[in-house]
């Protein structure tokens, strides 16, 4: 099985230089100059799309949990 360049990477080649850390420092500001902010209406509506759908997952799972346990109860307590 031969070496993959992709895994490995060449060898002997020149190698790469570390960035410097006033460098780094820079890309990372510029960075996060990019990122959009969501506006508040924005952040009021995920905010509320998101509690809708924890709301509704919890319905279910609470309701597939009363089933089961209500067929285990039955299954295991003779049905009587």
């Amino acid at each position: 099985m031969p070496d993959s360049k992709a895994v490995r990477g060449e060898r002997g080649g020149d190698a790469r230089k570390r960035t410097s850390i006033p460098t780094f420092y820079r890309q990372v500001v510029a960075e996060l100059r990019k990122v959009v902010y969501p506006t508040q209406e924005q952040l009021v509506t995920y905010f509320i799309v998101v509690m809708v759908f924890v709301i509704v997952m919890m319905t279910i799972v609470s309701l597939l949990d009363l089933g089961f346990g209500k067929l285990a109860f039955e299954v295991f307590s003779g049905g009587s």
